[in-house]
């Protein structure tokens, strides 16, 4: 009976890219047993953690090791480099390593080191030619690229918030088409129209909790930006307006990494499912929804006027924050 081959890949996978995924492919094509170990470093910008979860995700029937202590990166930092590298992968890896896979020079040294025979995997970098430097510096650019777990690390939340009737849902999906992304509607509104606008309290944990699984899902399929018509901070301020208390604890967190606070200075109209258009009752639920902004301290900003001045208010407040992960159509 034949052995299994044991096969060794070792990269930072900052973030796990197309060209990483065409290496593990080509290894485990090679192999009996795959081992992937993921190095990191405190300083870099992505956690390590995450970046052996994504590693793990992509790869279930391979080994996914993580090493995160410091030590030399480049030969020419220690005179021992090789051999600290040698000995620190027997540790963490006993059994003998039959093929090395690497796209990179170093992957012939370390062969040797390891006793092992070295395959390259496209060294020219032709089938998937992208770097993990460029997918940092612009990640719409190379969204294609991004190793699927790894696409919500640079996803960015945008939440419509404020009272009814203040234009969240037509401006949310306006944002989207314009620059690009995903526009989760208000599950508030959906959950009402099956079930009525008299909202319990359970009514009302169930929409924040239907309007975060919306996010969460968006997240993962959108393309850089989530638009998401409001979120469980607005849920809350609906409580209050209905209830007179909030009926979460914990409070909500924030969703968002931006909030657009749509303004009342516009006509309130009804529209079957809508509830306080008295003056007095949107001027509280306004105050109210400052609130809730104020209280977490998170980033918003107030769009009031037309409809085409909130348009474009949103928009350069979006291109200002977020400038890499627009797509203008």
């Amino acid at each position: 009976m034949t052995a299994p081959i044991h096969g060794f890949v070792l990269g930072k996978f900052m973030p796990p890219h197309a060209g990483h995924m065409y290496l593990c492919d080509f290894a485990a094509g090679l192999c009996d047993q795959l081992t992937i170990l993921v190095c990191s470093l405190d300083r870099e910008p992505i956690p390590g953690k995450l970046r052996h979860e994504w590693m793990s995700a992509l790869y279930p029937n391979a080994r996914v090791l993580h090493y995160d202590r410091d030590i030399p990166q480049d030969p020419s930092e220690h005179p021992r480099f090789w051999d600290i590298w040698r000995e620190l992968i027997r540790s963490i890896h006993p059994e003998p390593i039959h093929r090395v896979f690497a796209s990179d020079e170093y992957g012939l040294r370390l062969g040797q080191e390891l006793g092992a025979e070295f395959w390259p995997a496209d060294p020219e970098r032709v089938c998937r030619p992208v770097s993990g430097t460029q997918i940092r510096q612009n990640p719409i650019a190379h969204w294609s690229m991004i190793a699927p777990p790894a696409r919500p690390y640079f996803t960015r939340t945008i939440v419509l918030h404020g009272p009814e009737s203040t234009g969240k849902s037509v401006l949310g999906q306006t944002l989207a088409d314009k620059l690009g992304g995903a526009y989760v509607p208000e599950f508030g509104r959906t959950w009402c129209e099956l079930y009525g606008t008299e909202c319990s309290a359970q009514d009302l944990r169930n929409i924040a909790a239907g309007q975060a699984a919306g996010v969460e899902a968006a997240r993962r399929t959108a393309e850089g930006l989530v638009f998401s018509d409001t979120d469980g901070l607005i849920t809350e301020v609906w409580s209050q307006m209905m209830l007179g208390r909030s009926v979460f604890e914990p409070a909500p967190e924030p969703e968002g990494d931006l909030y657009l606070l749509t303004d009342i200075d516009q006509p309130w109209i009804d529209d079957g499912t809508r509830v306080y258009g008295d003056d007095a009752d949107r001027r509280r639920f306004m105050e109210l929804s400052i609130e809730a902004l104020e209280r977490r301290g998170v980033d918003y900003v107030r769009l009031s006027g037309d409809w085409d001045v909130r348009e474009r208010t949103a928009l350069a407040a979006i291109r200002d924050r977020f400038p890499q992960l627009c797509r203008e159509r």
